[in-house]
């Protein structure tokens, strides 16, 4: 499948729009494993609450880039104790990056390009909803590495993931409840007020909207 040219992926990402989350995963491991990796930011567990349903033992990245708030690297540690992961944490190096312009490229970017070696897919928790650059995400495409990105639960909106954390107890981010419905490093993710769009707490006043790993 990684030989697949972009107007197969799009059949094939066509065909998912009405499918469960579950289905794609359950596809993407049958057609990926044991070389794919699930990306997760820890803003919630929704997308790895959905993959361990269907592979245990799915290997779970996390990108450590040394500013994260300590509510995030919390709930890192109650994610990986819930679900018992296969968890990856990916860090800088003993240092964090200095914070300079460009920062989450050398960070989160290039590390998730470490920890993708080897792999011919990935699952993102991506959603259209989440942002007007994200509103033509395909459910699965091609990342600027070659490899299959598997968007699961691109066409969800925040109410289908809010039904899906309170019918299954998913763990959440504290800061979500503090008004913080994106969360990435602390030095750059502000509150949003009710209402606004909920990314614009990330790199507020830049005119940025993207860290660079889904584009």
């Amino acid at each position: 499948m990684a030989s697949a040219v972009p107007l197969e992926l799009a059949d094939l990402s066509r065909s998912f729009e009405s499918a469960p989350a579950s289905n794609v995963i359950r596809w993407a491991v049958e057609r990926f494993s044991p070389h794919l990796s699930l990306l997760a930011s820890m803003t919630d567990a929704v997308l790895i609450d959905l993959a361990v349903k269907v592979d245990p033992s799915i290997e779970v990245v996390f990108i450590d880039t040394g500013h994260h708030f300590p509510e995030t690297l919390e709930t890192v540690e109650l994610v990986r104790r819930r679900y018992g992961l296969n968890l990856r944490i990916v860090t800088v190096g003993p240092e964090p990056a200095p914070l300079v312009e460009g920062c989450c490229s050398a960070t989160k970017v290039l590390q998730l390009d470490r920890a993708l070696v080897g792999r011919d897919a990935w699952l993102s928790g991506l959603r259209r909803s989440e942002a007007a650059t994200r509103g033509d995400a395909p459910i699965v495409g091609l990342d600027r590495r070659g490899l299959v990105k598997v968007n699961p639960i691109a066409t969800w909106t925040d109410d289908d993931v809010a039904g899906y954390i309170a019918d299954h107890d998913v763990p959440v981010n504290p800061l979500v409840f503090q008004g913080y419905p994106s969360v990435g490093c602390r030095p750059c993710t502000f509150p949003v007020a009710a209402g606004d769009d909920p990314r614009s707490g990330r790199w507020a006043g830049s005119g940025r909207t993207e860290c660079g790993i889904h584009t």
